[in-house]
């Protein structure tokens, strides 16, 4: 037997391997793109075939497509949805910058399937029936995102905001050394450093879900060039209709189709939102390295759990891998973002010519966020124990503490009892008792470092 068949299309013949469910403009794409070996992503595919069969549902009831070709599409669609063929879907990434090549290998994968089980249809008159690349593959991005985003990214952050805020109210009285340019400041507790990451957390949900309103408004219906040849008016809100029906998301019909073709501004803002977020997420990941580090050398304030052995030469090290993973994840997404910005400047007229390496990144960003966020809360955030006997330590011996002294005793001996405090490395309570004239009682009041904590004013009216 022959290990390939014989396919036609517009261009001529092409040889098709035999077991193949797609075509030959799918197969003159491998043929034209081995760069990368890198195809669209599974959720991306899972949107195509989501579009087509919600197309094919439209078409159906809006009376150009019969009713048992329209059920075969359906039925085939759904599978490729569902993960059933994604073997069948070759692509490099790298590949025409419409798009065009993935759509079309959708609807031969479609059409192929559907006349496997015994109902003929045309992968471009009845499966691309009133669609084109152009707003397919836009629509395929946007829904793909929406869909990820909705699922797995923001319960994610949401699973990751509810461990801070649980864990901040149970370190709300552990006071601890603060820090600014990396150097001893006023007290804060865990409950309130821990409460600001959670808040970060927080407004990032809000800009995500604020930027998923854009990013749910499909170009599908635009067709070509955006105004919509050889689609029925009523198909593209048809389809978010039935799109909306079938994912419980809430998809709407782009206002101007030439926007969302011609542009990707949606998924540019929504990528721009995700680096925002990793930038937070690098910031607690590096805050918790900090308090973790050495544990003798470094500052040594927290005790993050024990994964794996930290090194293949140095026995009994532990490294904090979870912050670190999380860093690298940060990076790619920020890293990711920019190649989103170049492709999203690449709009020539009616289409944007570089929509899959968009598709790519985006999905990309929001899984691998996704995925890091919940190690980071579970396996980092919800585990770490505080050493409480070397947070007191450095507090005892913090200097800047006199600061709360300011209204006491004035800014100058504030300074100079700092300083010697520094040159003696003595608890800042034993200097101050010396220079102050305060009793120790007074002193204690003043310095505490859980009270400093509430801010305000702490002493007197200011002398000395």
């Amino acid at each position: 037997m022959s290990d390939y068949r014989i396919e036609r299309d517009s261009m001529g013949e092409l040889k098709v391997p035999a077991d193949a469910l797609y075509g030959a403009q799918t197969q003159r794409a491998v043929d034209n793109f081995p760069i990368s070996g890198t195809p669209m992503p599974r959720e991306f595919i899972r949107a195509l075939g989501l579009i087509k069969s919600a197309a094919a549902q439209a078409n159906a009831d809006l009376g150009h497509l019969g009713k048992t070709k329209a059920r075969a599409i359906r039925k085939a669609a759904g599978r490729v949805a569902a993960g059933e063929f994604d073997a069948q879907f070759p692509l490099d990434v790298f590949q025409t910058g419409s798009g065009t090549s993935s759509n079309m290998n959708a609807n031969e994968v479609i059409a192929h399937v559907a006349a496997n089980a015994g109902v003929k249809v045309h992968p471009n008159d009845d499966v691309n029936n009133g669609q084109s690349s152009n707003d397919v593959i836009p629509t395929a991005i946007q829904v793909s995102a929406t869909l990820l985003t909705t699922e797995q990214l923001l319960p994610a952050l949401a699973h990751l905001r509810k461990t801070l805020e649980q864990r901040a109210r149970e370190l709300r009285k552990v006071a601890k050394t603060g820090r600014t340019h990396l150097m001893d400041a006023m007290p804060v507790t865990f409950g309130q450093e821990l409460g600001g990451w959670a808040a970060q957390i927080r407004s990032n949900i809000e800009r995500i879900t604020d930027a998923l309103k854009r990013l749910r408004r499909l170009p599908q219906g635009g067709t070509a060039v955006g105004t919509g040849i050889n689609a029925d008016a009523k198909l593209g809100p048809a389809i978010a209709a039935e799109l909306s029906r079938m994912t419980k998301v809430k998809f709407e019909s782009a206002d101007n189709y030439f926007e969302g073709i011609s542009s990707q501004d949606a998924a540019v803002e929504l990528s721009g939102q995700l680096k925002t977020l990793a930038c937070r997420l690098m910031k607690i990941s590096n805050d918790l390295r900090w308090m973790n580090s050495g544990p003798l050398a470094g500052l040594g304030e927290i005790e993050l759990p024990a994964l794996q052995p930290g090194s293949s030469i140095m026995p009994g090290k532990v490294n904090p891998v979870i912050p670190e993973a999380m860093a690298m994840v940060c990076a790619q997404v920020i890293g990711n973002d920019t190649t989103i910005t170049i492709a999203g400047q690449s709009g020539n007229f009616q289409l944007n010519v570089m929509l899959p390496v968009i598709g790519l990144n985006l999905l990309q960003s929001i899984g691998i966020l996704a995925s890091a966020v919940r190690l980071l809360a579970d396996k980092a955030i919800a585990g770490f124990k505080v050493r409480e006997d070397r947070i007191k330590e450095a507090l005892e011996r913090n200097p800047i503490l006199v600061t709360a002294l300011n209204p006491v005793i004035g800014y100058e001996k504030g300074a100079s009892t700092a300083k010697q405090a520094y040159k003696e490395g003595r608890a800042i309570l034993d200097v101050a008792l010396e220079t102050t004239g305060l009793s120790r009682s007074e002193l204690a009041a003043l310095l505490d470092p859980e009270a400093l904590t509430k801010g305000g004013i702490h002493g007197g009216s200011a002398g000395g």
